[in-house]
């Protein structure tokens, strides 16, 4: 059997999970193109693959169609917007995700890209740079309130080091755990609320048809106009073109993120001349080396000698907090 590993950081820092794939008796194919495969791209790499190991290409109807031996597709993340869910339960291919894999290291990341924007550090930095020392005023976050829309396992993580700056921590999720959130002291909030109350907002949604555009102009303006948006999810979640006429406008104070569509990005004017803009970031969230090596992320799967990542099966993804 064969299987196609599409994601540029997929053994990166642990190349001994080819090993594994291998000694369980696949073939491994690898995306050697150094970038994220097209449609047709995905067509060709799997064409005679029994499954894939899939990073952001394109799993789509037409390369479910294209891939006539697909058995098993594996999310090496947690989003699946990626993924044509119905087109591979119609085939009866399975569908996992890394449930919690990258939970830490995008929740550190949320809180380096909220500090980058309440510090201005980049701001400082280019300042710095160009020979500026004048002194920039910027804002705490200590004793703010922070609100978290999607509170699976990288919400939770933002709940846990938010709450280490001594804020207070409103959230949303559809799947409302009242357990954990009273044991960990969340407090349950409609997004209105958090929209009116919080001086920082994080998202942690995936991204579906009920949440494109989940924030848009009118939710912008319900904002504090000193209000932080950080988006660590997908960038889908926000009408991006929205959000950079808000910042212009003065609200919310700033935003900072990992994805633009490239509508923004090429809208988006140059960081020295506009500060609220956001801190804009490479699609690196998760990557990153672990200060103790972690435990292993692969285990064999209950159908044939898959070796596919620890994971979830899913036939649907709600609009719910990424777990």
């Amino acid at each position: 059997m064969k299987v196609l590993t599409t994601p540029r950081s997929y053994g990166k820092t642990d190349p001994e999970v080819f090993a594994m794939l291998r000694a369980a008796g696949l073939e491994v194919v690898r995306n050697e193109t150094g970038g994220i495969l097209d449609k047709e791209g995905m067509k060709a790499l799997l064409a005679d693959c029994d499954g894939v190991i899939v990073g952001v290409d394109p799993i789509d109807a037409e390369v479910i169609a294209a891939a006539p031996k697909l058995k098993a597709i594996a999310k090496y993340g947690v989003g699946v917007d990626n993924i044509d869910l119905d087109a591979a339960k119609a085939r009866d291919i399975k569908v996992s995700r890394t449930v919690g894999a990258n939970a830490e290291a995008v929740a550190d990341y949320a809180m380096a890209l909220l500090l980058a924007v309440a510090r201005k550090t980049v701001l400082i930095d280019q300042h710095c740079r160009q020979g500026d020392w004048k002194k920039i005023t910027t804002r705490d976050v200590t004793g703010g309130t922070i609100g978290i829309l999607g509170l699976g396992a990288i919400g939770r993580n933002v709940a846990q080091r938010a709450q280490g700056f001594g804020m207070k921590v409103l959230a949303h999720d559809p799947f409302w755990d009242e357990a954990y959130a009273k044991a960990h002291g969340i407090t349950r909030a409609a997004p209105d609320e958090i929209f009116a109350e919080c001086d920082v907002i994080s998202l942690h949604l995936p991204l579906t048809p009920e949440t494109e555009n989940f924030i848009g102009a009118a939710e912008l303006a319900k904002m504090k106009p000193d209000a932080i948006l950080i988006n660590t999810a997908r960038g889908g979640l926000i009408d991006e073109n929205a959000l950079l006429d808000a910042l212009e406008a003065g609200r919310p104070r700033g935003a900072g993120g990992h994805a633009l569509f490239p509508s923004a990005r090429a809208a988006m004017p140059s960081p020295p001349s506009r500060p609220r803009i956001p801190a804009g970031l490479p699609w690196t969230t998760w990557c990153s080396a672990p200060t103790a090596p972690p435990p292993r992320r692969a285990r064999p799967a209950t159908w044939g000698a898959w070796l596919l990542p620890t994971s979830s099966t899913i036939w649907a993804c709600r609009a719910g907090g990424q777990r």
